[in-house]
């Protein structure tokens, strides 16, 4: 149930994490096709500037749980974009509490579905990035809200950060030494 209904009863969608590569690019395309779109930003004066007319921007953050109430009022469905990789020192802990504060939100404003966009891998050994992606989605799940987890690998696209970490020796260097093949 929503309290933002909208007369054609279109549903209401929350994009966090919309400054990133992956949340940038989702939110163009629900823009693109005409979509209720709210997306919320730490920085909301920055995103404004990047959002198609009729999206609204909301100030928030998934650890600030009085922002989340206003940011998840009315939401159908919540795409949860956000790690904590830059920044925080202790990022493990940074997405374990964002998690648990944006579920806990989430359930208490209704919201009908969670899509979450995770790390691969399972098990033992993974890599802190990787079991804190996995903790997350387990803490999403966890909240009785509907949650659908999408596992990707590393993301590389023009203007991601893996992009730009493999570009930037080859715009640097005059000759990059490559390994032999075997």
């Amino acid at each position: 149930m929503t309290t933002d209904a909208d007369p054609a009863g279109e549903p209401l969608l929350l994009v966090t994490g919309a400054s990133g590569y992956v949340g940038g690019r989702l939110l163009a395309r629900l823009e693109e096709d005409g979509r209720r779109v709210r997306c919320m930003s730490r920085r909301p004066e920055e995103m404004a500037a990047r959002t198609a007319a009729g999206t609204e921007v909301v100030q928030g953050d998934v650890r600030d749980p009085d922002s989340l109430a206003e940011a998840l009022r009315g939401v159908d469905i919540a795409y949860y974009l956000v790690h904590s990789m830059a920044g925080d020192q202790d990022y493990r802990r940074a997405d374990r509490e964002g998690a648990a504060t944006f579920a806990a939100a989430a359930r208490d404003a209704g919201v009908r579905r969670i899509v979450y966009l995770g790390g691969l891998g399972r098990g033992p050994g993974l890599s802190g990035p990787l079991a804190s992606r996995q903790e997350v989605g387990r803490t999403l799940a966890a909240s009785g809200v509907p949650t659908v987890e999408l596992r990707a690998g590393i993301v590389i696209g023009s203007g991601s950060t893996p992009f730009e970490v493999i570009r930037a020796p080859v715009d640097r260097l005059p000759v990059v030494v490559a390994p032999r093949g075997g």
